[in-house]
């Protein structure tokens, strides 16, 4: 998946335009990157678009305890999002993640996130059949 393509789905995921998505999947990244190690971090960087890369840079190798909230509070402040939104944008952002990784390389993300925000790469549809 090339940069646009991905800021794309996200944007149509999301329900913004791709200005907006770019910011999101910035936020997004950043706190991603935060949240697992340094090696997990650079392994992911080197899996997607060379524009995205930067937002997975880590200068310490270990990773933040963000539970949840935590995670979603950070996301919503570097987007500039409210606590709903911010759920929302991560979703699309780490689902559109999810589809533009390898299983092998998946496994290994969530094998560094806690139950609660692995949820995030695995959002339930909602909408109603019909």
């Amino acid at each position: 998946m090339n940069y646009a393509e991905f800021l794309e789905t996200v944007g149509k995921r999301a329900g913004m335009p791709a200005p907006e998505a770019a910011n999101a999947v910035g936020a997004t990244l950043t706190t991603l990157a935060e949240r697992v190690s340094g090696g997990e971090a650079r392994h992911l960087a080197a899996r997607l678009p060379e524009e995205l890369r930067g937002y997975l840079h880590k200068n310490v190798d270990f990773a933040e305890q963000l539970d949840l909230v935590e995670f979603l509070n950070e996301v919503g402040v570097r987007a500039g999002t409210d606590d709903d939104r911010s759920a929302e944008v991560a979703r699309a952002v780490l689902t559109t993640l999810r589809e533009a990784m390898n299983a092998e390389d998946l496994k290994g993300l969530e094998s560094e996130l806690p139950k609660d925000i692995r949820r995030l790469l695995h959002p339930v549809d909602r909408r109603i059949a019909g």
